[in-house]
Order: C-alpha cells, then sequence, then structure tokens
C-alpha cells in the first residue's frame, strides 16, 4: 500500500490494479502517478483483489451475512473521493479479478457518481479498455474524455524508480490527473461527462 502524508486538503485516491502480479507494469504506474501527486493526492492502493470471494448474487443485497473482505472493499470505495483504476488488457477483455471486485459493487453502488479515472496499459489494451469503460459507465461512474487513457507499450514508459520517461504519456498522464482534480472538485458540469453506452 502507498500512502502519501495526509494533507488536510488532499484529495483521497484508492486505486486499483487489474493485474495481480507484484510488480506490475500497472502497480509501478500508480506508483509514479503517487509520486508525481504527491502535493495533492492521498493514494492508497487496494491490495485484496484476489481474496475477494467469487460474485454470487445469493450472498449480496443482504439475504446472509456479508463477507469482510467485500464489505471493507466497499468501505474503502465509500471512504474514496476518487478511484482510480490501472489494467492490463487480457485475451482482449477485462481481466477477471477486477471485473469480479466490479461486479461486487452493482448492488451497493459504490461507483454510483464516484470519479473515476481508467488507465489502461497493456501491450495493446483498446478492446478491455472499451469494455472496461463502458461497465464503469453503466454503473454511473463519472469519467470524463481527460480522466480516461490508453497507454500502450507502458514497460518501455516507466523506470525502476517509478517515473514515467515518456514525455508523451507524462504529458497525457498529467492532463488525466488534472481532469480528475477538477471532477472531484465539482468544476466539471454533467454535460462535460461520458454518458452511459445505450442497451440493446
Amino acid at each position: 500500500m502507498v500512502n502519501q502524508e495526509m494533507r488536510t486538503d488532499s484529495i483521497n485516491i484508492l486505486a486499483i490494479s487489474g493485474s495481480t502480479r507484484k510488480s506490475s507494469s500497472n502497480i509501478n504506474l500508480i506508483k509514479a502517478i503517487a509520486l508525481l501527486t504527491a502535493e495533492n493526492f492521498s493514494v492508497s492502493i487496494f491490495d485484496g483483489l484476489t481474496e475477494l470471494p467469487h460474485f454470487n448474487p445469493d450472498l449480496d443485497y443482504g439475504q446472509v451475512p456479508e463477507d469482510e473482505k467485500v464489505a471493507g472493499f466497499r468501505k474503502q470505495l465509500r471512504d474514496a473521493d476518487a478511484v482510480l483504476i490501472c489494467t492490463p488488457e487480457y485475451a482482449v477483455g477485462v481481466p477477471g479479478t477486477l471485473k469480479n471486485a466490479i461486479d461486487w459493487t452493482v448492488s451497493t453502488m459504490e461507483f454510483s457518481k464516484k470519479p473515476v479515472a481508467l488507465i489502461t496499459a497493456s501491450t495493446a489494451g483498446s478492446r478491455g479498455h472499451q469494455s472496461l469503460l463502458g461497465t464503469l459507465l453503466i454503473i454511473e461512474s463519472k469519467i470524463s474524455v481527460d480522466t480516461q487513457l490508453l497507454i500502450s507499450g507502458i514497460q518501455t514508459k516507466l523506470n525502476s524508480d517509478f517515473h514515467i520517461t515518456d514525455e508523451d504519456t507524462l504529458k497525457k498522464v498529467n492532463q488525466l490527473i488534472s481532469a480528475l482534480t477538477s471532477i472531484v472538485k465539482g468544476e466539471i458540469q454533467e454535460s462535460q461527462l461520458l454518458p452511459a453506452p445505450l442497451l440493446n
């Protein structure tokens, strides 16, 4: 877990990596963003993705005692001012553990009206990115054009000190950070946010 020193005016960010590898490029990208935003963000990395049970509607909606790990995840989402998701694409789709975690929030609506930044950092990633973006929008996450980003070849754009070495990528990440801050502060109107996809 990465925690920046708390400031009274800092924005609390819950960061989620879609990769379960301990030293994945997506975890490293989150750490790079935490360093970039140390003055304004307090970043915590959710590290319990693989510990969440398989989503089962029979265990949801308060029908049986809620799993404590699910309850803890939901609470961390509620307490956050915004969510940062950095994920790879797996088999042209969303990593299963990440989708499973999001499924646990659908009935309780932790993502509803929550500012979210989505970065898909992978070898390619476009199909997985669009799939996850659609899911986040349908559950009413607050996302703008500038708070979603696709980064290809991420392994070549970070160094071992958690610094983004590619100038174009750094520029786009800084734009994403600025846009997410604006959403949290209410400086972006609803009309400037991405709409939910139409369901057939």
